[in-house]
């Protein structure tokens, strides 16, 4: 017997084919080495060159081809207080670093599909943020979302999603997930509003942000730098000092209130009677004197100064450069428009991740097979059977390829998405079949009319149904809301 494929079957053969190449042909298709995931700012390996996304083929002249290779390649090399040479070969050049620590970067096995897996899967932590006494708009929590993007992307922090999402009473919050950061870490990157101050008595000379300030010197040992450390009674504390170039109304600002001040002359020179004090979040963090050439002076250019403290001489370094980068941060993105607060906090261990997929994936080929099994109990018809399980295997196959054509993260909520879709797209199937099955008078295409009738109505009832539950729970069913959605119209277009 010969089989003839018609037009739709072809156009549901080519749809599976372009999902399997949206599934498995990533960025780094049949390419070997290891992916770097993170960074550090301002390390040693990223003022050398190493940036996320690029692969690590190789360090020291040996190929390196998983995470175990590169763990073997610099395991023994950073001992002692001794710079050591790392040559890492990373697409067509090499990358030499010499550092007495080992390169603060990190790194995964290159990914073998393009499927995105949210937070539940891939570990991290989740704030579900609002604002402090204060209902926010539409419009002022998607201004809150772009200024907290800024302020992540200076802090230099990657695999981060920080989106607006609200619940069916019409609240607006904030969503932020970040790949591989504690919880700790997060609620002090939120809580913190970051708002700068820089006074002169009672009046405010200028403010962080681009309405004040025109550039900030970073990155930069001429104009930003660590001045000395010395050991104190308690430890040890570090100084550090940088650049701020003003914008012109900030510049004549500060120079309409230093030239009302008096000069006072002391041993080691001339400075006007009052300080120029910088407060952080309302916290006095220094005070830094005026000399007297600057009273009246339109200048554009002011020296920062500030310090950070330790148990020993390296951690007091490592406090200073951090509290310098901070305050650089909020200087060049300004304030947070609103005192945040988080409203749920969670977070998921990668290892916890990897346990949730291999159970997912067991609970799917047991739904799959026993829902097959019910077919087969109802049929006694193998082929039936097998021809409903292509049909799951099918949308399954879609749903993950569209997944992964518009970049949607897979979390659980989305998984639980998916299972359900099994279920209908079953549900239509056997509607098929029983009335393709009727002993009635009626001609096969009338009897598949009055199936599809049947199935257009719980189609557009279920999508009805699920429509609101993208808003419910402030946006958490928002993954399981839209993946079933997908599925069930995937499910729909097969049958």
């Amino acid at each position: 017997m010969k089989l003839k494929l018609g037009f739709k079957i072809w156009l549901l053969i080519i749809l599976l084919i372009l999902s399997l190449i949206s599934i498995f042909v990533t960025p780094h298709f049949l390419q070997k080495g290891i992916l770097i995931t993170s960074v550090e700012v301002n390390s040693t390996a990223f003022n050398q060159g190493l940036r996320q996304g690029q692969l690590i083929t190789g360090v020291d002249g040996n190929s390196i081809e998983s995470i175990e290779e590169f763990t073997s390649a610099l395991q023994g090399k950073y001992i002692g207080n001794v710079s050591v040479k790392t040559t890492f070969q990373v697409a067509d050049e090499e990358i030499i670093l010499f550092s007495k620590d080992p390169p603060a970067i990190t790194v995964s096995e290159i990914p073998k599909t393009s499927i995105k897996t949210g937070l539940d899967l891939s570990g991290g932590s989740r704030a579900i943020v609002q604002a402090k006494d204060k209902q926010l708009s539409t419009q002022e929590v998607n201004d809150l979302v772009a200024i907290t993007n800024n302020r992540i992307n200076v802090y230099g922090i990657s695999d981060v999603k920080v989106s607006s999402i609200s619940d069916l009473s019409g609240n607006n919050f904030m969503s932020v997930e970040i790949a591989g950061a504690s919880p700790t870490d997060l609620q002090a990157l939120l809580e913190e509003q970051g708002k700068f101050e820089a006074k002169i008595g009672n009046e405010t000379a200028f403010i962080g942000g681009d309405r004040d300030i025109a550039s900030v010197c970073r990155n930069d040992a001429t104009c930003a730098y660590i001045e000395n450390c010395q050991q104190s009674q308690e430890g040890y504390f570090c100084s550090f000092r940088f650049t701020v170039y003003l914008s012109e109304a900030a510049a004549e600002r500060h120079a309409a209130i230093t030239d009302k001040l008096e000069v006072n002359v002391t041993a080691e020179g001339g400075y006007l009677e009052k300080s120029l004090d910088l407060f952080l979040d309302d916290v006095l963090v220094d005070t830094l004197l005026i000399s007297e050439g600057l009273k009246g002076r339109v200048t554009t250019q002011i020296s920062i100064s500030g310090s950070g403290t330790g148990n020993t001489e390296e951690e007091a370094y490592e406090a200073t450069e951090e509290s310098m980068n901070k305050l650089q941060t909020i200087l060049i993105t300004g304030s947070l428009p609103y005192k945040l607060e988080i409203v749920k906090l969670d977070t998921i261990s990668p290892t916890l991740g990897n346990d949730f997929t291999k159970s997912i994936l067991i609970a799917g080929l047991v739904a799959l097979l026993a829902a097959s099994l019910v077919v087969f109990i109802r049929y006694r018809d193998v082929k039936a059977s097998l021809a409903l399980i292509l049909v799951s295997f099918s949308e399954i196959i879609i749903i993950l390829g569209v997944a992964s054509l518009i970049e949607w993260s897979i979390d659980l909520a989305s998984i639980a998405g998916i299972l359900a879709t099994i279920g209908t797209g079953f549900d239509d199937q056997i509607v098929i079949l029983d009335e393709a099955r009727q002993k009635t008078v009626l001609s096969i295409k009338q009897k598949l009319r009055r199936a599809y009738v049947i199935i257009m109505g719980a189609y557009f009832t279920a999508l009805v149904s699920l429509l609101p539950l993208i808003k419910a729970g402030a946006g958490l069913f928002k993954g399981f809301a839209i993946t079933t959605i997908i599925g069930i119209s995937i499910g729909v277009f097969i049958t």
